[in-house]
Protein backbone atom coordinates (compact mmCIF):
# COMPACT_ATOMS: atom_id res chain seq x y z
CA UNK A 1 0.00 0.00 0.00
CA UNK A 2 1.47 3.35 -1.04
CA UNK A 3 -0.25 6.59 -0.21
CA UNK A 4 1.29 9.98 -0.94
CA UNK A 5 1.07 13.39 0.72
CA UNK A 6 2.13 16.80 -0.53
CA UNK A 7 3.44 19.60 1.72
CA UNK A 8 0.89 21.67 3.66
CA UNK A 9 1.03 24.57 1.21
CA UNK A 10 -2.70 25.04 0.56
CA UNK A 11 -4.49 27.75 2.61
CA UNK A 12 -8.10 27.42 3.69
CA UNK A 13 -10.27 28.08 6.72
CA UNK A 14 -7.43 29.77 8.60
CA UNK A 15 -4.93 26.94 8.28
CA UNK A 16 -2.68 25.18 5.80
CA UNK A 17 -3.56 21.84 4.17
CA UNK A 18 -1.95 18.88 2.43
CA UNK A 19 -3.49 16.42 -0.01
CA UNK A 20 -3.40 12.69 0.71
CA UNK A 21 -3.77 10.48 -2.38
CA UNK A 22 -3.39 6.90 -3.58
CA UNK A 23 -1.91 5.86 -6.90
CA UNK A 24 -3.84 2.55 -6.79
CA UNK A 25 -7.44 3.02 -5.67
CA UNK A 26 -9.87 5.02 -3.58
CA UNK A 27 -10.36 1.90 -1.43
CA UNK A 28 -6.66 1.98 -0.52
CA UNK A 29 -6.87 5.70 0.23
CA UNK A 30 -9.98 5.31 2.41
CA UNK A 31 -8.38 2.42 4.32
CA UNK A 32 -5.27 4.49 5.03
CA UNK A 33 -7.30 7.50 6.13
CA UNK A 34 -9.50 5.30 8.32
CA UNK A 35 -6.36 3.92 9.96
CA UNK A 36 -5.30 7.48 10.78
CA UNK A 37 -8.73 8.32 12.16
CA UNK A 38 -9.42 10.85 9.40
CA UNK A 39 -13.13 11.47 8.96
CA UNK A 40 -14.67 10.69 5.57
CA UNK A 41 -15.89 14.30 5.26
CA UNK A 42 -12.23 15.26 4.64
CA UNK A 43 -12.41 13.37 1.30
CA UNK A 44 -12.83 15.68 -1.67
CA UNK A 45 -13.28 14.12 -5.12
CA UNK A 46 -9.93 12.26 -5.32
CA UNK A 47 -7.99 13.15 -2.17
CA UNK A 48 -8.21 13.80 1.54
CA UNK A 49 -7.51 17.27 2.86
CA UNK A 50 -5.11 16.90 5.79
CA UNK A 51 -4.43 19.87 8.11
CA UNK A 52 -0.78 20.79 8.60
CA UNK A 53 -0.71 19.59 12.20
CA UNK A 54 -1.63 16.05 10.98
CA UNK A 55 1.06 15.97 8.26
CA UNK A 56 3.64 14.29 10.55
CA UNK A 57 1.00 11.71 11.56
CA UNK A 58 0.44 10.78 7.92
CA UNK A 59 4.16 10.39 7.29
CA UNK A 60 4.59 8.27 10.44
CA UNK A 61 1.67 6.10 9.25
CA UNK A 62 3.53 5.46 5.98
CA UNK A 63 2.50 8.20 3.56
CA UNK A 64 5.28 9.03 1.10
CA UNK A 65 6.15 12.71 0.89
CA UNK A 66 6.02 14.26 -2.57
CA UNK A 67 5.50 17.58 -4.27
CA UNK A 68 2.05 18.82 -5.21
CA UNK A 69 2.97 18.35 -8.86
CA UNK A 70 3.99 14.75 -8.20
CA UNK A 71 0.74 14.01 -6.36
CA UNK A 72 -1.32 15.27 -9.32
CA UNK A 73 0.86 13.29 -11.74
CA UNK A 74 0.29 10.12 -9.71
CA UNK A 75 -3.49 10.68 -9.67
CA UNK A 76 -3.54 11.16 -13.44
CA UNK A 77 -1.31 8.11 -14.02
CA UNK A 78 -3.64 5.94 -11.94
CA UNK A 79 -6.75 7.29 -13.67
CA UNK A 80 -8.03 8.55 -10.32
CA UNK A 81 -7.95 12.31 -10.95
CA UNK A 82 -11.38 13.94 -10.63
CA UNK A 83 -11.63 17.63 -11.37
CA UNK A 84 -14.41 19.77 -9.92
CA UNK A 85 -16.08 20.08 -13.31
CA UNK A 86 -16.09 16.27 -13.69
CA UNK A 87 -17.96 15.53 -10.47
CA UNK A 88 -21.73 16.10 -10.46
CA UNK A 89 -23.03 18.35 -7.71
CA UNK A 90 -25.41 16.74 -5.20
Amino acid sequence: MTVYIDPPDWPGHGRMWSHLVSDVSYAELHAFADGMGVQRRAFERDHYDIPSHRYPDAVRAGAVEGSSREVVRLLHGAGLRRRKRDVPRP
